[in-house]
């Protein structure tokens, strides 16, 4: 089953990517995780997705605006997601 928020989390996180320069390796590794999770058998619960939100807060802060801006597509999205999940 595909989670299509965290699937569009993960193709945003890749091209934000492309022009975060220092951060791009992490942003990229983010993407992987997000794409694998999509697909997974079970979903991710809270606290993966808190973890993967706080990391991209980390990098958020540390790249210019229009990357900024694209990292925060893809947290709305994860967000998204969240909404669906049981708990919290």
């Amino acid at each position: 089953m595909t989670r299509t928020e965290l699937a569009a989390a993960s193709d945003t996180l890749e091209s934000a990517a492309d022009s975060a320069g220092a951060n791009a390796d992490r942003l990229a590794d983010f993407a992987g995780q997000l794409a694998q999770l999509a697909e997974a058998e079970r979903g991710p619960d809270h606290g993966r997705m808190a973890r993967i939100q706080t990391g991209l807060d980390e990098i958020q802060q540390e790249v210019d605006d229009g990357t900024a801006a694209t990292i925060q597509d893809a947290r709305t999205a994860i967000s998204n997601y969240r909404e669906t999940v049981d708990g919290v």
